[in-house]
């Protein structure tokens, strides 16, 4: 790996993951160690301090059973079994003058700066304390005790072995951490990349996308359900992506379609207009056409607009309560002569008020809409039901007819907008009313089904939120 490749690579998340992993491992081995340290350091001087304790109940009960020359036996046994580099004892009489000692060569150094290596505390049979010697700081301890009334004595142990052992110990530790740092560095660096292996992959496919390849996919690793579930979504939301740019082109395609008719018509009008000598009557109609092709592509984009701010969820408009037998009662009348037209039975079956939070004009182009729908696609002759009932604190609006009904491989697809079933585009519309619908519905908190079956007929059920008739 080239030197510039290592300084990049210090901003990278493996490399931050691998000093987190490589620090936490080492300040654990740490904590660790500390604490088998303390322990065993307190171990071992809790020991010594009992065999001090020990020495001193023998020593004092020789002495009391035959005074110093009792005495005098047992400490040369315990200096020809322990060594007198490692034992030390003196007995002192009332004026401090040392009544009995065992050999002091070894134990120059400590008594140097005076016989007097530590203290009895008042009121106590004995005292405990650390001495330095042998260059370690509790390289031994001692213990002051009574003899007696007036006698006492002190009694010195070297720790060297076990300070020399603690030292041992400390330095081996310094050097398993020199190699744990390197193993948990190594071994952090090698978990940080394979954990974030697939991380990588699903970089390296933004950026191929990014670039144009807009069918790359990552494959799917087994590097961890987090990562699966990662790759996954990041799949899901390329289908999306590559499903709404084939809507939006096909989507372009057909506004182009609506809206080349009336753009086409009104330029013809207006050159007619310019060009023929008419009268001004003819001028008008001219004129009056043009308008109502005018309001053909405002109502057009009006809905898109209208559609797409219900689906972004920042559709505004005024609510109020709106009796929806009413709103389709008047939707019948209105559409009455259309069916009478085609021959169509239209039936209406109300039950009473049915109040809903609602803006009324949107409501009423809903009606209007799946109204007309069902009258277009039914066959002369044929039946229209409209019926509306609430129902467990919901408003159910049904509109069912025997028409030419609608397949199963367009059903799911009817509300999106600009899709026609009708793909030679021989009936009129826009594409965009069963969308519209739709979108209206979601934004009173309501929804929409719909069960057809090809050449049988559909049915359309608005499910809408019940408000409590206003009291009498």
């Amino acid at each position: 790996m080239s030197l510039k490749s290592l300084l990049e690579s210090r901003h990278t998340l493996a490399f931050r993951l691998t000093l987190w992993y490589a620090f936490f491992f080492v300040v654990s081995a740490l904590i660790t160690f500390q604490v088998f340290f303390v322990m065993t350091s307190a171990y071992n001087r809790a020991a010594t301090d009992s065999e001090l304790i020990m020495e001193y109940d023998e020593f004092a009960a020789f002495y009391g059973q035959g005074g110093v020359e009792a005495l005098r036996g047992a400490i040369e046994l315990e200096v020809r079994l322990e060594g007198a580099d490692r034992f030390f004892f003196r007995l002192l009489g009332p004026e401090g003058q040392e009544l009995l000692a065992t050999e002091k060569a070894a134990w120059q150094a400590l008594l140097a700066d005076g016989d007097d290596l530590g203290e009895l505390r008042p009121g106590s049979a004995y005292t405990l304390y650390p001495l330095p010697y042998g260059g370690y700081r509790h390289g031994a301890h001692g213990l002051s005790g009574k003899m007696g009334s007036d006698v006492t004595c002190q009694i010195v142990i070297s720790r060297q072995k076990g300070e020399h052992f603690l030292e041992t110990l400390r330095d081996v530790f310094h050097l398993v951490l020199l190699i744990v740092v390197i193993m948990a560095a190594a071994t952090g660096l090698f978990m940080a990349r394979r954990a974030l292996a697939g991380v990588k992959e699903i970089s390296r496919a933004a950026q191929e996308i990014a670039a144009g390849a807009l069918d790359r996919r990552v494959a799917i690793m087994t590097g961890g359900k987090e990562i699966t579930e990662l790759a996954d979504t990041f799949n899901t939301m390329l289908d999306r992506i590559n499903l709404l740019i084939k809507g939006m082109a096909e989507m372009t395609d057909n506004i182009a379609h609506d809206l080349k008719s009336p753009v086409t018509r009104m330029r013809a009008m207006a050159e007619m207009a310019l060009v023929d000598e008419r009268d001004a009557l003819e001028r008008q109609g001219l004129a009056a056409d043009i308008v109502e092709q005018c309001d053909m592509l405002l109502e057009l984009i009006n809905a898109m607009l209208f559609i797409s701010e219900a689906e972004a969820g920042a559709a505004v408009f005024q609510k109020s309560r709106v009796d929806m037998a009413r709103v389709v009662e008047d939707a019948c009348e209105l559409f009455m002569p259309l069916a009478e037209d085609k021959k169509i039975a239209l039936e209406m079956a109300l039950t009473g008020p049915c109040l809903v939070a609602g803006n009324l004009n949107l409501l009423q182009r809903m009606v209007a809409n799946l109204l007309d729908n069902a009258l277009k696609y039914s066959h002369e002759g044929g039946l229209v039901k409209v019926s509306l009932t609430p129902e467990q604190g919901r408003v159910v609006l049904r509109f069912q007819d025997n028409g030419m009904g609608i397949g199963a491989e367009d059903t799911p697809h009817i509300f999106d907008r600009f899709y026609r079933c009708d793909q030679s585009r021989t009936k009129p519309g826009s594409g965009l009313g069963l969308s519209l619908v739709r979108a209206i519905v979601g934004a009173h908190d309501g929804e929409i089904r719909v069960a057809s079956s090809l050449g049988q007929g559909s049915t359309f059920t608005v499910i809408l939120p019940l408000l409590p008739s206003p009291p009498q």
